[in-house]
């Protein structure tokens, strides 16, 4: 026997095929609304978790220019206690200056010479005196040239010939300018002594 189907099927084909169009899309539309929702979840969290490393950030730099502050506040009091020390140690060192200069003009004279006057203008020494010979005054200028740790920088200013009160020798007027130096000992030496001056008190 032959079945004969005369119902529309073509219609009812391409309803089938609507129906399974608009399914698809809307799947596709849930799917996509899905994907955009987790996606704008992992911005949102990845947001949130930068905004905390911000913060974090914030809070640790400002911990660290209260540091900063406090070690510039450190270096101006070190600052200031150095330029302390400087101040005590150059006194102690101008105080002994002069019993060094004596001492130093003692022990360079040579034979033949005598001092008259020593003037002092802040480093700079202005000495006269009396020498039996020229070469007694060359001897002078060398000793303080090159075997003084306390003179430097010895410098004839004039020199002129007389005679004794007797007139019997002959002699030679000369004034001399010579400069101070401190030796490398005495920097030590006063920051010891203050350091000792600190304790002490």
């Amino acid at each position: 026997m032959i079945l004969i189907n005369l119902l529309p099927h073509r219609e009812e084909k391409r309803k089938r095929r609507k129906a399974a169009y608009f399914t698809g899309l809307a799947l596709a539309a849930v799917a996509g609304v899905l994907v955009a929702g987790l996606w704008y979840g992992v911005l949102d969290q990845m947001k949130s978790a930068q905004e905390q490393r911000n913060a974090h950030l914030g809070s640790e730099i400002k911990k660290l220019e209260a540091q900063i502050k406090d070690i510039a506040n450190l270096r101006a009091e070190i600052d200031a206690l150095t330029a302390r020390q400087k101040a005590v140690e150059d006194l102690q060192t101008n105080r002994n200056i002069p019993v060094h200069l004596l001492n130093e003009l003692v022990k360079q004279t040579p034979e033949g010479v005598y001092l008259s006057t020593i003037r002092q203008a802040g480093q700079v020494v202005t000495v006269a005196g009396v020498a039996q010979t020229n070469e007694r005054v060359s001897e002078f200028l060398r000793n303080t040239l090159y075997s003084s740790a306390w003179l430097e920088k010895p410098e004839l200013i004039e020199i002129s010939a007389g005679s004794s009160q007797g007139g019997r020798s002959r002699l030679y007027n000369f004034s001399m300018r010579v400069s101070i130096k401190r030796p490398p000992a005495v920097a030590p030496a006063a920051a010891a002594s203050a350091a000792a001056a600190g304790k002490a008190q």
